[in-house]
């Protein structure tokens, strides 16, 4: 595990500088865009629905659009660096290095989980000055940000693997990732929803990592903390044995 994590810090340093030198469009982009949601929803909807009974609309709304920043920047830093590397050509510099599968999954899901949070912890400075949410666990609020942006790290680097050209990463993006995060409970609680589509929520694994942090800054929620962590954690475990095996392979990556 030492030379694992030995292998992978220049890997990793690299990843992390490569979003922060244009942090502007990486990070202030992704802020500036929550804030345009919370203003248009909240202003639309907060005197006009309660959530959990006595929460208001635009508390409620904040910790799912922390969340949602986290996920869909953590896939974006990790799908969008392999297939820059692939289109330029320069991802053969690394295939000629010895690091292991190991360490590129390492380094990659790291600097995909770090981007994720600067943007989730800048979300949600500037987001609660409208409407604290509160605070009533702080350790489900790590675990679910920790685990999601991992999880969809991950995912990023699956994609990135896969795709060998911008316009499949971005119908990756486009038809999976973005529709199954707006069908979360980002914006309103599943328990508001019929039946039918009540129980298609509980199909789709992003529900939990929204539900799961929400419950951080609540203390209640639409399904057990517990359950939301075992699904997702059981999410993350399938999609890390998938990646590793596809970069143990050279998936794409080596011809």
């Amino acid at each position: 595990m030492r030379g694992v994590l030995r292998g992978s810090r220049t890997l990793f340093n690299k990843e992390v500088l490569r979003f922060w030198k244009v942090s502007f469009q990486t990070v202030g982009a992704p802020i500036l865009t929550s804030v345009l949601y919370l203003l248009v929803f909240g202003h639309a909807l907060e005197n006009h629905v309660k959530v959990y009974g006595t929460v208001g609309y635009t508390s409620f709304l904040i910790p799912g659009l922390v969340m949602m920043s986290v996920l869909q920047n953590a896939f974006a830093n990790s799908s969008s660096s392999l297939i820059q590397s692939k289109i330029t050509g320069n991802l053969v510099f690394l295939l000629v290095t010895p690091l292991s599968h190991w360490a590129w999954f390492v380094a990659y899901v790291g600097a995909a989980v770090v981007r994720g949070l600067v943007v989730g912890v800048g979300v949600l400075a500037v987001t609660a000055w409208f409407a604290p949410p509160g605070l009533a666990s702080i350790a489900w609020v790590l675990a679910f940000a920790l685990l999601g942006s991992a999880l969809m790290g991950t995912l990023g680097l699956i994609a990135g693997l896969w795709a060998e050209k911008f316009d499949q990463l971005a119908a990756f993006q486009n038809f999976i990732i973005m529709p199954m995060t707006f069908l979360s409970g980002v914006f309103y609680s599943v328990h508001s929803l019929p039946p039918l589509w009540l129980a298609v929520s509980h199909l789709n694994p992003f529900f939990y990592m929204i539900d799961g942090f929400r419950h951080g800054f609540f203390g209640v929620s639409d399904a057990s903390p517990w359950l939301s962590l075992a699904v997702v954690g059981g999410a993350f475990v399938g999609v890390a044995a998938l990646a590793l095996e596809l970069l143990r392979r050279g998936y794409k990556i080596r011809s």
